[in-house]
């Protein structure tokens, strides 16, 4: 891993208020991902923040007739009080209402933001799965992966926000139109007293956001470090190798250079927002005093005072509530720019994929003058390479590492294509089968095969996860590969948890895992296997005796087997040999030995090393 060099705020890329405010066109098309979520939900959501807005200057409103009814009792010396106790009782309903409206808010905002939040997170990996791999293999499309991934939170709460928004709205109007029905000059002190502090909040969003933004791969790199200071995996090696001190130094040197730049606009933050809530509260108070002169000069009642003073009380907090609520929703609104920007990357080129599969395979694989460089690299990692693989033969890529082996096995599996040149199946280009189906096609275990810390019946099925249920099955995968040795020594059998992670997980030796890896391979019986190192860490005696079984597996099945043990390669049909991309040699395996060159060569060497 590259060392990080530390920068200040000023050496990344800003946001300005112009991409704040286009990041706000992203809204409509989030509410319309919240529609389809759950519209009947939503529409309740709706109705319950449309009742909580009017409520407040009702209440205010049956306050005042409260007040004035109270002391035009007492100055009249009336004992007539239904009159009273009608606006009092409806006063009480109305409360009580309000505190039901409010937690039906809250039971349905809770409710739609966990349903848009497993909808968001299933889009995220749908996504990732269509993305082509070399994108995933890229550093920046990475850092656009975590912004999206790890901001699903934020945008459950922007729906809140919005839709908050929109109450405070419906809230602001009706209170704003009581203000001018009695005193309008009260607008003019409240516009005094917000404005200045939402250009303030609005400016260090901004700049939180870019802050953010901008530290991404840091902060990967953080969840990086602490992942491999303070895990059962890496826990050997870091303390043979005495690597906690490393490891500490530069958590907290990465860390404490984000924490000062955060803190320092945190701080800025804070103290800009308590000059201008100052402002605001000395207009609040200057309001106050006016309404009260009002009322001594006889202008207005003290009903009226209680209405007033209540309303533009209210009215600012719910104005500070809009602008503050505002800034919060156009930050999350960059983030959401973020999930949208990953949502829309453009998939891989379709080209008309329209020509079926063939059922059985009769001709076989060509590789056509296939160039092959990796995106953003000049390097050419395959040259002008030119074979055939027959349909029904077992053939062998063989190399030093770095030679080209695994990345044909790669451009056969579409996980990449070439960088000019052509893969034909049949004749034909492998670019105009369907996908899916055409990888369909192969049984694959790869070197570095993934160790999923699910159930071992899982882990086999995984194979052919469609037939996960099917026991027969998955117990005669793992009968072909081994794997039913291992698991006769698991407590659970195939229901045994693999793996720490979870509660009784139990966690396997390296070949036991490659035998329950092998077992996907014989599970999915495809028409095209292809085994990157199968046995690398398995001992003698178990390889020789799963090699055995691969071979029956794969008897009149198109193969691919790459490996660095000859003993397992000798037994293919036809073995090619590469170095430095290109194809050096090609034959079985005696007229390579025959033809003394690199075969023969590495041969050689691996069987002096077991004499």
């Amino acid at each position: 891993m590259v060392r990080f060099q530390p920068k200040s705020l000023n050496d990344k890329q800003k946001i300005g208020l112009k991409d704040t405010f286009k990041s706000l066109f992203f809204i409509p098309r989030f509410f319309k991902e919240i529609w389809k979520t759950n519209k009947k939900l939503f529409l309740v959501s709706a109705f319950c923040r449309i009742i909580a807005a009017l409520l407040p200057v009702v209440i205010l409103w049956i306050g005042k007739i409260i007040i004035d009814e109270i002391i035009r009792i007492t100055t009249t010396s009336q004992t007539d009080f239904d009159y009273l106790w009608k606006f009092v009782f409806i006063e009480f309903i109305l409360i009580i209402l309000s505190d039901l409206v409010s937690r039906a808010i809250s039971l349905t905002d809770g409710v739609l933001g966990d349903q848009y939040n497993i909808q968001t997170s299933i889009q995220i990996i749908e996504k990732t799965n269509e993305i082509d791999i070399s994108l995933l293999e890229n550093s920046e499309f990475y850092d656009k992966l975590e912004r999206a991934r790890t901001q699903t939170m934020g945008r459950v709460d922007l729906m809140s926000n919005v839709l908050g928004q929109a109450q405070t709205t419906i809230s602001i109007i009706t209170l704003v139109i009581g203000l001018i029905y009695f005193e309008p000059y009260l607008i003019i002190l409240l516009v005094l007293s917000i404005i200045p502090s939402f250009i303030n909040e609005i400016r260090f969003s901004q700049q939180q956001y870019s802050l953010a933004r901008s530290w991404t791969s840091e902060r990967r790199e953080l969840d990086y470090l602490r992942y491999i200071g303070a895990n059962d995996k890496t826990a050997k090696e870091i303390k043979l190798f005495g690597l906690t001190d490393f490891i500490v130094e530069r958590f907290g040197n990465l860390a404490n250079k984000y924490f000062n730049l955060n803190k320092k606009l945190v701080i800025k933050r804070s103290a800009y927002g308590f000059l201008f809530n100052l402002l605001g509260s000395i207009s609040y108070y200057a309001a106050y005093v006016f309404i009260i002169y009002r009322v001594l000069s006889g202008v207005i009642t003290l009903g009226e005072l209680t209405f007033l003073s209540g309303s533009f009380n209210r009215l600012m907090k719910s104005l500070q509530d809009f602008f503050s609520r505002f800034t919060r929703i156009s930050e999350s609104a960059l983030y959401l720019k973020d999930y949208f920007d990953f949502i829309d990357i453009p998939c891989e080129s379709k080209v008309k994929e329209d020509i079926p599969l063939p059922t059985k395979i009769q001709i076989g694989f060509e590789f056509k003058n296939v160039y092959f460089a990796y995106p953003e690299s000049e390097q050419q990692i395959l040259k002008d390479v030119n074979f055939t693989i027959k349909a029904g033969e077992k053939i062998a890529f063989v190399g030093q590492n770095g030679a080209g082996k695994t990345t044909l096995t790669k451009l056969l599996l579409r996980f990449y294509e070439p960088t000019s040149g052509e893969i034909l199946l049949e004749g034909i280009n492998i670019n105009k089968y369907n996908k899916k189906e055409y990888q369909a096609y192969f049984g694959v275990l790869f070197q570095d095969f993934f160790r999923y810390e699910f159930t071992v019946k899982e882990n086999i099925a995984i194979g052919k996860i469609d037939e996960v249920n099917n026991q027969v099955r998955i117990e005669k995968a793992a009968q072909l590969s081994l794997a039913d040795e291992v698991v006769s020594e698991l407590t659970l059998g195939y229901e045994q948890q693999l793996g720490k992670r979870f509660v009784k997980g139990q966690e396997l030796s390296g070949g036991q895992w490659q035998k329950i890896a092998l077992a996907r391979a014989y599970m999915k019986n495809a028409e095209v296997m292809i085994l990157d190192e199968p046995t690398s860490a398995l001992d003698a005696k178990a390889e020789s005796e799963v090699f055995e079984r691969f071979i029956h597996l794969i008897e009149n099945k198109t193969s691919v087997i790459i490996s660095h043990r000859f003993s397992t390669v000798r037994q293919a049909d036809r073995i090619i040999v590469l170095a430095d991309g290109k194809i050096l040699e090609a034959g079985t395996h005696q007229e390579l030995m025959n033809n003394k060159s690199l075969y023969a060569e590495l041969f050689t060497l691996q069987a002096e090393g077991y004499q």
